[in-house]
Formats: structure tokens, sequence, C-alpha cells
């Protein structure tokens, strides 16, 4: 459905912060962006002169509107949490990990390997923490590493690298959010700016192959070389039949097949470059190769009776059954999005504003990424995060002048939310590195904190001079 842009003047920036606002105080994102969504309707149905019942009406027509223009996202989401549960339950994961317990034979070697296979998984950030535990943990209990290490090294290989793969759903969730100014192309740029995720990859490395640790992680691996892990459980046995062919065959065959579908979408077997056909609807080459990863699963594990076909069938629902929260928060942000900048003019407003205002605009980096932060550490949602701050960043880097500064606040925007996901207690990704690594949360979260923060602190310094440069 169309709507008439009315320009609101001030009032029009309320819906976003009232989102942020009953965010950051209730800690539940859901209520907070549908809220910000109504809240904006009845701006634009006050100023309108339309009846009241018109709000939902038109909220729900936003909805609609917005999940018919990113069908392929959904799709692309719910295939790709299929395959995951899959794999999940294939046995793969416990085959690997005892192929692997035969060969690392030291703490360094046993370190990089969890660092590999952390950067190996990356199509999703929650199907990495419970993979690269699974698999890892027996041969990292072996040599005495601290399951706190373990389980930092799960968490800074699972969103700081999802947020930077091209074939992730988080690179498909980000892309939709900058749809209007770029989509794909515009993710892809981001990376070289997404200073968090680039510094943290670089620490688990660099402390994976020194073996030098500080603060409370020196303590519990103390603690673990002593061998005083009292407080952990014992790991549960299993009788899956899978074999490793069953984790990386269906995700060679995801990604090779998702990269080629996204090349064939856009033209590229017509004569499109390659660098244009990728980023023409990388949605949908995505979901040809997530359904080419579920055929291969299925093709793999069926005639070996891996698993049976009510089985089967059982974990693809399953899957697409763990979607539905995320894409909820997709679904409510793009709607919030929607009405911010086609209904109620918030953009025109931000922009004019930014134009005739004197903030310094080499500052505006490193004030996203800190603003970024604060949010995602207390509402422990890094989805949530940018789903509000990116649309309110395209609107300030519409002004004159700021175009320059598009990019690099986006990608200041998606370090900040990974940050303080990375280290909220309330995140779910913080909750299922301690659950993969069979580590008790607040013990990771501890030992945690310094690491994600000092490698904050370098990106902090890094966006003020980065926008001295821009400027």
């Amino acid at each position: 459905m169309d709507f008439t842009l009315i320009e609101t003047g001030w009032i029009s920036v309320l819906p976003p912060l009232i989102a942020i606002t009953l965010a950051l105080i209730t800690k539940e994102v859901y209520s907070s962006l549908f809220l910000g969504l109504f809240s904006g309707m009845a701006i634009y149905v006050a100023y309108a002169h339309e009846p009241f019942v018109a709000i939902f009406s038109h909220t729900f027509d936003m909805m609609a509107g917005k999940i018919a223009d990113n069908a392929y996202i959904i799709i692309f989401l719910a295939l790709l949490w299929a395959v995951v549960t899959l794999v999940s339950r294939s046995g793969g994961s416990q085959a690997y990990g005892r192929w692997a317990e035969k060969r690392l034979k030291s703490r360094r070697s046993a370190l990089l390997a969890t660092s590999f296979l952390g950067m190996l998984v990356f199509i999703d950030d929650g199907f990495n923490c419970l993979t690269v535990g699974t698999v890892m943990r027996p041969v990292t209990d072996r040599l005495r590493i601290s399951r706190e290490k373990l389980a930092y090294i799960i968490d800074a290989t699972a969103a700081p690298v999802c947020i930077i793969a091209p074939v992730s759903s988080w690179a498909v969730a980000v892309a939709s959010e900058v749809s209007e100014t770029g989509g794909f192309n515009i993710f892809l740029s981001t990376i070289p700016y997404n200073f968090y995720a680039l510094v943290t990859i670089a620490m688990v490395f660099i402390l994976a192959f020194t073996g030098k640790d500080f603060g409370p992680m020196k303590h519990a691996e103390e603690r673990a070389l002593s061998g005083k892990n009292t407080t952990y459980s014992e790991d549960e046995k299993t009788d899956a039949k899978g074999h490793v062919i069953d984790l990386v065959l269906p995700i060679v065959v995801l990604i090779v097949c998702a990269i080629l579908g996204m090349a064939y979408v856009g033209g590229w077997f017509s004569g499109t470059r390659f660098s244009e056909a990728i980023g023409a609807n990388p949605a949908a080459g995505l979901t040809l190769g997530a359904f080419a990863a579920l055929v291969t699963a299925l093709l793999l594990y069926l005639p070996r009776r891996i698993m049976t076909p009510g089985s089967f069938v059982e974990s693809v629902v399953k899957g697409i059954g763990s979607i539905v929260p995320p894409m909820l928060i997709l679904i409510l942000s793009w709607s919030l999005g929607g009405v911010c900048r086609q209904m109620i003019g918030t953009g025109v407003f931000i922009s004019s504003f930014v134009s005739s205002s004197s903030m310094p605009l080499a500052l505006l980096p490193f004030i996203i990424f800190v603003i970024a932060a604060i949010m995602s550490f207390s509402m422990g949602t890094s989805w949530g995060t940018f789903g509000m701050l990116i649309p309110i960043v395209t609107m300030i880097c519409s002004a004159d002048g700021a175009g320059s500064y598009l990019v690099p606040t986006l990608g200041a925007t998606l370090a900040g939310s990974v940050y303080g996901d990375h280290c909220s207690p309330m995140s779910d990704t913080t909750i299922l590195s301690s659950t993969g690594a069979d580590c008790p949360h607040i013990n990771h979260v501890e030992t945690q904190l310094p690491y994600a923060t000092l490698a904050a602190g370098i990106c902090a310094a890094g966006y003020l001079v980065l926008g001295l440069f821009l400027g």
C-alpha cells in the first residue's frame, strides 16, 4: 500500500525514541518496537485527519507490505535454521569432536583449532555456539583448558564473525535494513569499518597462540590447570550415527551454492559482472543455497538411516519455528523504519536538522558506536539495536555533506551492536556460548567482559581517528 508522506517536524523523531527508551527501560524489544511503530501511525493518522481505527489498519498494512517486500529473506532464514537444526541432530558435530580429540595434543593446537572452527561455522551465531562447544569441549577438557576460555572463544567467533560473513543470517538481516541505500553492497562496504569484529577476531587468535591471559580469565585458567573445575557437569553420551562429513558437507554446499545462487540470480551467467551480480538480489541467491543444503542433508542422512523421514521433517519444522523470534524483530524494525521514512518524514527532519546544526560530523562514528554499545548491552540484542539505529543513521547521513559518513557510521553501528551483545548477560549469544561450553553463565560473563571491553576501547579510539580523517 502506498502512503502519502506528511512532514510532521520534530514530532517525527518520537517513534524511534519511544522504541529505544522503552527497550532500555523494559529490556524487552518486541513490545518496544511495536509501541514505537504504533505511535508513528498515531502521529500520521492525527496529521492526516483520518479516523482512529486507521491506526490499526495502517499498522498491519505496513507490516504486511514489509513482509511481502522481504519475502525471500524470510524464506532464506527459515531454510537456514532448518539446515542448522538438521546438522545439529545428525551427530556430525560429535563425530568431528572425536576426530579432533585424536589429533590435538597441545593446549595451543586445541585453542587454535577451536578458533578456526568458530570461524568456519559462520552461517549463524546460535549454530556456531552450540556446534563449536559440543565439538571442542571434550578436547579442551582433556588438555585442562578452562570452560571460561572455551566459552570466550565460542562467543568471540560467533556474532563477530557472522556480522562480517557475506553468507550468513546476519548479513541478510543487515542488508534488509539498508535496502533503500544499497542493500547487500552497502553491507559489504561496512566490513572494513566494523572495527570491533575485526579486533575481536584478531584478539582470539593472539590469545590462542600466546596463551597469555589477564584478569578473571587468568584465574580461571590457573584453576583449570590445577584440576579444580569441580562445578562443571559431565558431558552427555550420545549414540548418534553421524560422521564428520555430516557436519562439513551441508555447510560447504550451503556456502558454494549460495555464492553461485547469488551470481545466477544477478545474471552472472548471462554476462553481468560478478560484483554486480551478487548484489542484485542476494536474498534470492542465498535461498537457493539454503535449499541446496537442505536437499544435501536429505540425501546424506535418510539413505544411511541417520534420521527417519519423520525425524527429518520434525527437525525442519523445529528449525523453522526457531527463527520466529528474531524474524519478529526484523518485521517490526522494517515497519518502524517504513513509518519514519515513508509516512511522517523523520528522515526529512533529521537531515535538515543535521545540515543546520553545528554538530561536528567527525564525531558521528564514535557517538553512534557508543550509543549502539549501550543499547545492545542493556537490551541483550544486536538485531534489535541495529534495527532501531540503522534507519536513524541513514537519515542523518542523507543530509548535505554527510554522505561520506554513511558507510563508516553504519560499520560503527554494527560494531557497537555486536560489542553490547557480546558481553551482555541477557544476550542469547552469551547464554548459548556458556551453554555450549557447559560453563556457569556468570563465570562466562565475568571472564569475557575485560577482553570485550579492551577490544571496544581500541575500536572507540579508531572511530575517533576515522572521523578526523573523514572530516
